[in-house]
């Protein structure tokens, strides 16, 4: 089995071509054009956790209105089929018809299926977006959007060159309070970003954990080597098939998981499509349980124009596993105070004071004391329901699927943080910085 360093090395910096599964049908075959009148058939590509605690509610709050319906569900693992099945009945949001596909293939080979929704492992979503796209559809795509950058290039270009609407799971995109941000920092009245200051704590020994169904799930019932796609074969392993969060190649964890979402507001906010350089470091401090991938990680990012190294700011990024305190937090800095996206206030704290200014003959920068707009704050977690940043996200990709307009989040999102995600997975892993050649589109280790 390839280690790690040789991983990386293939999937993330050589660009070497990786296989994708047969699909056996081409963008061509399938090509129904909705009407306004017209039912949106929507497949489930992976019956998982995080579809049915939130994109699951999401979708049934606009079905009716927007006249979309589950057709049907693709699930390698013959019990999440039927779980499937049987949750979706009991909200009401399936019928007789209701089909369970034992893998892709079978979903996407059918006619009366219009658009998807891949919520699958983490390391699975670009392969499945560019099976789904390829055969014709419309997707949601649930974030990270790869991990892998070659899985990204591929992904990007397929979406693009299809011109299917596929909407990516950032779904801070579709949120008020995070547009009002946007809108105030892009009018020029917060001033240059100098600082960006983020964290996503919690304590949570349990958390990506699944024992009672490691102990119960059987090879037999599932597709081991189909679930693996382009990963290193290796032997039957119910944890990383069930636990793949806390196993890299299968997930990066910390990075995927988390600063997927709050990256990439710093490409949105700033107008960058990726980091200059990256430093990172991280542990297994005390989740010792046999994983892969870090209970504790810090990365420290380098943003500003590629021409222009005078330019920039830094993004400072820490999550851990073992202790909650301090909890989810967004600070951007400016030399006139901060925008604090946890309470959603701009505020002079932190901003040029008058008595210092003076001694430089330079004037006071002080933003003011106020609110971003009535945005109340919004949560993202996927533990609970009612998530109302995820209910929005999904109208916006019903709303596109009828208009053909660009969604929220589109691909070129969804590879932006991508390439930020990799590029920091690949410090930690290679202990080296890692910078984007933006001719090369590449990154380089030194």
């Amino acid at each position: 089995m390839e280690n790690r360093r040789e991983f990386i090395k293939k999937s993330a910096v050589a660009g070497l071509g990786l296989a994708l599964p047969t699909v056996g049908i081409s963008a061509s075959s399938y090509n129904r054009i909705i009407g306004s009148n017209d039912r949106v058939r929507v497949g489930i590509i992976g019956f998982s956790d995080r579809f049915r605690q939130s994109l699951a509610p999401a979708f049934s709050e606009h079905a009716k209105a927007q006249n979309f319906a589950f057709v049907g569900v693709s699930d390698i693992w013959s019990r999440r089929r039927d779980e499937a099945d049987q949750y979706l009945k009991g909200k009401g949001l399936n019928d007789s018809s209701f089909f369970k596909a034992r893998n892709n293939d079978e979903l996407l080979d059918r006619k009366d299926v219009d658009a998807v929704i891949i919520s699958t492992a983490d390391f699975q979503h670009a392969l499945h977006c560019v099976a789904a796209v390829e055969s014709g559809r419309d997707a949601y795509c649930e974030k990270p959007f790869a991990e892998a950058l070659d899985d990204a290039r591929k992904a990007v270009k397929a979406v693009e060159s299809s011109k299917k609407i596929v909407q990516v799971g950032s779904q801070r995109r579709s949120a008020p309070n995070y547009h009002q941000a946007n809108d105030f920092i892009k009018s020029g009245k917060f001033g240059d970003i100098t600082m960006v200051e983020m964290t996503w704590n919690v304590n949570q020994p349990g958390r990506w954990r699944r024992p009672k169904l490691v102990s119960e799930i059987r090879k037999e019932d599932t597709d081991w080597d189909r679930y693996q796609l382009n990963r290193p074969k290796t032997a039957w392993d119910p944890r990383k098939y069930l636990e793949f969060r806390l196993f890299y190649p299968y997930s990066s964890g910390i990075p995927g998981q988390w600063m997927s979402h709050q990256i990439d507001t710093v490409h949105w906010f700033s107008g960058l499509d990726h980091p200059r350089s990256v430093v990172a470091n991280g542990g297994i401090y005390s989740w010792k349980d046999g994983r892969v991938n870090p209970d504790t990680f810090t990365a420290v990012f380098d943003y500003g124009p590629d021409n222009d190294k005078t330019k920039g700011f830094q993004v400072l990024y820490s999550s851990r596993m073992n202790n909650e305190a301090g909890g989810v937090k967004e600070y951007y800095y400016s030399n006139g105070g901060m925008i604090n996206l946890d309470t959603n206030k701009i505020s002079p704290e932190g901003g040029l004071e008058a008595k210092y200014a003076k001694d430089m003959n330079m004037q006071a920068n002080l933003l003011p004391t106020m609110s971003l707009g009535e945005a109340a704050k919004m949560e993202t977690s996927a533990n609970t329901g009612g998530d109302p940043m995820t209910s929005l996200h999904m109208l916006n990709w019903m709303e596109c699927v009828r208009s053909r307009k660009e969604p929220n989040a589109p691909a070129r999102v969804g590879f932006n943080h991508s390439v930020a995600n990799i590029m920091a997975t690949t410090a930690l892993h290679t202990g080296k910085r890692v910078t984007w050649d933006a001719t090369k589109q590449d990154m380089v280790i030194s």
